[in-house]
């Protein structure tokens, strides 16, 4: 999900590893091993499953009290999928449904093919990708804030994303939301504390014209700021009805030497801000036309 190993992952990996202790040392180390880069929540459930599943045949009765051995991935899926429901600690920043006339999808982050047009200007800092994600919505469509947190900054216009934007930190939960392109200066001060779906700003349109292109910029950071997380790993949505429903349909760009490499929602790269391009491919497709 993400390359940070959290206090709560590191935790994971002790219980994980005491808990093995007595029914195979090899377990506990494979264990360890596949929960590592894996924060919270779900780093201790992949030690889990993966230790019970690595354990589990050697303690279960054989024969017909055997557990089948068909059963062992379809219960290692559902518990990863749990855990990663409980590794999603945001709500989306609106507090109505999606649909055409309250909000919808318009770019979602990563390596897109508008952003791969744009990796050595726009996006440049970014490492080339588009790193956040782009909601379509009216202008003046309220917007909540995704967590508990503290207001970092208002109108902080280094962070970018004008024509207003605004800054929360999570501190719990070890993350920052960025809410960029607002109509207006959020009625908010630095070091004001902010609760999950309470208002917090108003969106906007970063021509400021609110007939071109309305939408506000999400993006999901670390608490310096320098690096930026796939906002569909962490925040509680149906991503793929979105990407459906909404204007996004031109896809990821593709590099034609690896051309699986960051296809779908969920399997995008994190960005170290200030980076060097990632996705400067020799072979590409749709073809570059600079």
């Amino acid at each position: 999900m993400q390359r940070r190993f959290s206090a709560g992952g590191a935790r994971g990996l002790r219980r994980g590893i005491r808990w093995s202790k007595g029914v195979g040392d090899r377990a506990a180390v494979r264990a360890s091993r596949a929960s590592r880069g894996v924060p919270g929540a779900l780093g201790r459930a992949v030690v889990l499953v993966f230790g019970l599943a690595l354990v589990l045949p050697s303690v279960l009765p054989s024969g017909r009290d055997a557990v089948p051995a068909s059963s062992h991935p379809s219960a290692v899926r559902a518990a990863l999928a749990s855990a990663q429901t409980a590794e999603r600690p945001f709500i989306m920043p609106f507090a109505g449904p999606p649909g055409p006339d309250t909000w919808l999808l318009g770019q979602p982050y990563g390596n897109t093919t508008g952003a791969y047009r744009q990796r050595t200007t726009t996006y440049h800092a970014g490492q080339g990708i588009h790193f956040g994600v782009d909601l379509s919505a009216p202008c003046n469509t309220p917007i909540v804030a995704m967590a508990d947190g503290v207001v970092y900054a208002a109108d902080a216009m280094h962070f970018g994303s004008a024509p207003h934007n605004l800054m929360i930190h999570h501190p719990e939960l070890g993350y920052a939301t960025f809410y960029g392109h607002l109509n207006e200066r959020p009625n908010l001060q630095g070091g004001q504390i902010v609760r999950q779906g309470e208002v917090v700003a108003l969106s906007g349109d970063p021509a400021d014209t609110c007939v071109g292109r309305p939408h506000i910029h999400l993006e999901i950071r670390d608490l310096s700021h320098g690096r930026k997380y796939n906002p569909v790993l962490l925040v509680e949505a149906d991503w793929d009805s979105l990407a459906l429903v909404g204007p996004f349909s031109r896809g990821f760009q593709r590099d034609l030497d690896d051309p699986r490499k960051w296809q779908h929602l969920d399997d995008q790269p994190e960005i170290r801000v200030g980076g060097p391009l990632i996705n400067d491919f020799a072979r590409t497709w749709p073809p570059d036309t600079r």
